[in-house]
């Protein structure tokens, strides 16, 4: 007989019912996953990354870019910064930087030296896990301080400029940085937002053809003036002289507000930073990321190698690798 009672629902909304109630329990299943709010985590602090400030890199860079990855332990030192977030910093909150400019010429002269005997150069073993990508543009640096491990080569080649860079004890990292004419630097972003960034110009054009941009906005180098910005800023420089740049480039303590989070930066922040040392000459500490560096270039040469002998080799492998990463990171999320 067929159910007349008016009360009773219908063969379609019982349907609908079920329907309902088995998707409120997927739904409750995929939200009691750890890995769903994880990936959600990352989903909204990297989309907050990408907005932030006026030029932005392309999505599908943006996506694999490393700040991506870090885009929860960033959003937090932002929240906390007890200077302005902008692109820019006036060099005037930061005092205890006033005697590396006092002492520019100190800063040059001990620079031009080692230039003139070939120390300020690329790192010849691929080793150098920060500024591994600048190297191919003909950007060279000569390290004088990377978070308090000490560079037996730069206090034997430059003792005055060490020694001054080591009376700052919120200056985590100094080098001297060169940019040769005709170079060019692609927009990036940082990684970390453990510090800020100080360049110091020591010998330079003093010229706007010899130019940084940070978030779109220009600054030039010039002789004996400092500048402060905010690294994690999408920023690029270019030099259109014919004058080699030469500046003492630093890393400032990001300033932070809550005692918590200034712990956490300088365990977890100084952590990763202080992995990739490294070395100006043997006998200077190597981070193990930097390491890592080494090793992935020598397997970049194997890999060349092996696609010059035979290309579906090196094809088949590539996409084995890819799928075994893949599943590996799968296998950890939802297991």
């Amino acid at each position: 007989m067929r159910n007349l009672d008016p009360a009773s629902p219908g063969p379609k909304a019982e349907i609908a019912v079920n329907v309902l109630a088995s998707f409120q329990a997927g739904l409750y299943r995929v939200a009691s996953l750890p890995a769903v709010w994880i990936v959600l985590l990352f989903a909204v602090t990297a989309t907050a990354i990408q907005l932030r400030g006026r030029v932005r890199l392309k999505l599908k860079r943006q996506i694999f870019d490393h700040s991506t990855f870090v885009a929860p332990y960033n959003l937090l030192m932002y929240a906390f910064s007890s200077k302005p977030t902008t692109p820019y910093v006036d060099v005037r909150e930061f005092p205890e930087l006033k005697p590396l400019a006092d002492q520019w010429k100190l800063l040059r002269d001990e620079g031009l030296k080692l230039f003139d005997q070939g120390h300020i150069k690329a790192a010849e073993k691929h080793n150098d896990a920060g500024f591994q990508t600048f190297f191919r543009t003909g950007w060279k640096r000569f390290y004088l301080k990377w978070y308090d491990d000490p560079l037996p080569s730069a206090e034997a080649l430059c003792p005055r400029a060490t020694a001054l860079v080591n009376t700052i004890p919120s200056l985590n990292a100094a080098m001297y940085a060169l940019l040769p004419p005709g170079a060019r630097l692609g927009a990036h972003r940082d990684p970390l937002a453990t510090s800020l960034r100080y360049h110091l110009g020591l010998v330079t054009p003093n010229s706007p053809d010899c130019w940084i941009k940070v978030d779109g906005e220009p600054y030039y180098w010039k002789d004996g003036e400092g500048v402060i910005f905010d690294e994690t800023y999408v920023h690029t420089a270019e030099n259109r002289t014919p004058t080699t740049r030469i500046i003492l480039l630093c890393d400032i303590e990001r300033p932070l507000s809550n005692r918590v989070v200034r712990w956490i930066n300088r365990v977890i922040g100084h952590g990763f930073v202080r992995a990739g040392a490294s070395p100006n000459q043997v006998g200077d500490k190597q981070g193990f990321f930097s390491t890592l560096a080494e090793y992935f270039h020598k397997t970049q040469k194997l890999g060349r190698r092996v696609k010059n002998w035979n290309y579906p080799t090196y094809w088949i492998g590539k996409k084995l690798l890819l799928v075994g990463v893949l599943y590996l990171i799968f296998f950890w999320s939802f297991r």
